[in-house]
């Protein structure tokens, strides 16, 4: 599996224990930044990683600011997003069975790190479930974005 992650500086902090979360499960890691503490605008980084997700690149996205909620409304504008933003485990479980979600948002001042590990191994273990009901909402969805 290989994911794409970004954030703004409101999510530096935790997108680098995700990181590493990751890499210690061998999972490869797109990171599209950002890299400090330093200010800067949330869309270039969700938008970079959303984009990663809808094109191939990567498998799943995990994007991160301080709330979670500017960075999933960007990497939602993105054609084939489906960004949730999860604060608990049972969302992103649900998440991925129901809505077949491929990015992940969450908020770091939200969230803490040990929770936010939670999220994303459950959000990148979890099946989509195939049911037709799931399946006909998310093609209703699609075909909106055409």
């Amino acid at each position: 599996m290989k994911v794409a992650i970004g954030c703004d500086h409101g999510g530096y902090e935790l997108k680098e224990k995700v990181v590493a979360h990751l890499k210690e499960q061998g999972i490869e890691v797109c990171d599209f930044g950002t890299n400090s503490l330093d200010s800067c605008d949330y869309p270039d980084f969700g938008i970079a990683a959303a984009k990663a997700v809808a094109n191939g690149e990567c498998d799943k996205g995990i994007v991160i600011c301080t709330t979670g909620i500017g960075i999933s409304i960007a990497a939602n504008k993105i054609k084939g997003i489906r960004c949730a933003l999860c604060s608990d485990l049972t969302s992103a479980r649900l998440t991925r069975e129901h809505n077949d979600a491929n990015v992940l948002a969450m908020g770091a001042a939200i969230v803490g790190h040990l929770v936010a590990l939670d999220i994303v191994d459950v959000f990148l273990k979890t099946e989509f479930s195939g049911l037709e009901k799931h399946a006909r909402r998310i093609k209703k969805i699609a075909e909106a974005e055409q």
